[in-house]
């Protein structure tokens, strides 16, 4: 029987929050072991770092621009094939667990066209997940770190008491007693820990985190810009470990069930945090934001693909895009769906890159403004859209430098040299290869002024 395949991701969860990566901290050690037995993406980062774009992304394997997903609060459109689609086709079975996000299109802030955010998702709007369903459009709307409700398949009402990352993770084990078993399965389970908790304005980790990790030491962008990361990083720490728990009772369910050796585990984050530390000279968020950046802390992000040509605790030191996940998600089903998405099969790194790989990465930025950035080991530059919303339009013909960083010397990204002459050529250089990317992504060749 083809493998079954399991896509735990969570919602801006920075990568440093992972004992797998190196990091002072015991908070992780479920993602640690599957680390150990799989294969750890050292230096994964995301092509959109907003909630609703990012998983447009990972429901269809094409960028936010291709779809009209671009920003929040937009839906999936009619005809786009998707990940469950491909999947049900092939004769898997799909279930879709916790925060969906797609299902709703209106303004940011303002009329809404078709409003499914906290009621029940209609079958039509579910991206082709045609059975086990345990899901809102927008969890943080209908939950908080405590007690909420999910719809089922049937649009019946699910309210559930107690820690919501505790009770999404039982829902989805509820999955393993009525799943088809003369059939593989495919699960996505979208926690939204550690997303801040938009209506309280804080993150809400387990009672008691404040106290548990109130010693906590903050990593070095975050200890030197600032934000409100001091006051919020502890309850951030209580979500991340929660998280990592819920993953150890997925895993242990596998285990009794016999088919944890057939099953292959993806875990990934929609995107980072940067506390509040970037954004500032945004028109829409005034710096009040968490993401919408191309900065390392919104852009990188876990990833650890074990099962399956996962195996053998590698690590892949190659720079990657989550952009690549449906594309892997479907090779690892047996589908290979070539140019019809975006990305690469990540197993073709795991014993070394391609000679003529290209070892960076490209991510659109939305919302907080109309942006591009291209990612090498050595540097990152990014460009924004002159008096253009990054709520209102997806893309620009004319776009001006923004960000530039050399990495080797400047690894926390504080000291912005996009002015500075000495980075001209590089500068240059970074710019020829943003417009290649750019127009393979997008279909046109846009004009990046200085």
């Amino acid at each position: 029987m083809p493998r079954n395949i399991i896509f735990y991701f969570t919602d801006q969860q920075r990568w440093d929050t992972c004992g797998c990566y190196g990091q002072p901290l015991d908070i992780t050690p479920n993602l640690d072991n599957l680390a150990k037995e799989g294969t750890l993406f050292e230096n994964a980062f995301s092509p959109q770092p907003v909630c609703g774009p990012c998983r447009a992304i990972f429901q269809t394997g094409k960028y936010a621009t291709d779809t009209g997903c671009f920003r929040n609060n937009k839906m999936l459109p009619k005809g786009v094939k998707t990940l469950a689609n491909y999947l049900e086709e092939a004769g898997y079975e799909t279930a879709y667990i916790g925060k969906w996000h797609l299902a709703s299109e209106g303004e940011l802030e303002g009329p809404q066209i078709v409003d499914n955010g906290i009621t029940a998702v209609p079958l039509e709007y579910r991206g082709g997940y045609t059975g086990f369903w345990r899901a809102a459009d927008l969890l943080e709307f209908t939950s908080h770190g405590y007690d909420g409700y999910v719809f089922d398949e049937n649009n019946r009402k699910l309210e559930f008491k107690g820690y919501r990352a505790d009770r999404i993770t039982d829902m989805a084990l509820d999955f393993f007693a009525q799943r088809d078993k003369e059939k593989p399965f495919f699960m996505m389970i979208s926690q939204i820990e550690p997303h801040h908790q938009n209506d309280h304005g804080h993150y809400e980790g387990p009672i008691g985190s404040k106290e548990k990790y109130a010693n906590f030491t903050l990593p070095k962008d975050l200890e030197i810009l600032g934000g409100n990361a001091k006051e919020e990083y502890p309850d951030y720490l209580g979500q991340c470990a929660s998280l990592d728990e819920n993953l150890g009772r997925l895993i242990a369910k596998l285990k009794e069930e016999g088919i944890y050796d057939n099953t292959a585990i993806i875990f990934s984050s929609d995107h980072g945090s940067h506390f509040k530390t970037r954004n500032q000279d945004s028109h829409l968020r005034g710096g009040d934001d968490y993401k919408r950046s191309c900065h390392d802390s919104a852009l990188h992000v876990p990833l650890v693909i074990a099962g399956g040509p996962f195996r053998g605790g590698n690590k892949v030191e190659e720079m990657v895009s989550t952009e690549s996940i449906p594309k892997t998600i479907l090779s690892l089903a047996g589908i290979h769906v070539g140019e019809n998405m975006i990305g690469e099969e990540l197993e073709t790194l795991v014993e070394g890159a391609p000679e003529n790989r290209e070892n960076q990465v490209f991510a659109q930025i939305s919302e907080s403004r109309v942006g591009r950035c291209i990612r090498t080991p050595d540097y990152l530059y990014s460009v924004y859209a002159p008096d253009c919303d990054g709520g209102k339009v997806p893309c620009a013909e004319v776009y001006a430098d923004d960000f530039l960083y050399d990495l080797k010397k400047d690894p926390y990204e504080l000291h912005n040299l996009i002015a500075d002459p000495a980075y001209d050529a590089v500068k240059a250089a970074l710019r020829e290869k943003l417009l290649n990317w750019i127009e393979a992504a997008e279909h046109y060749r846009p004009h990046i002024t200085d």
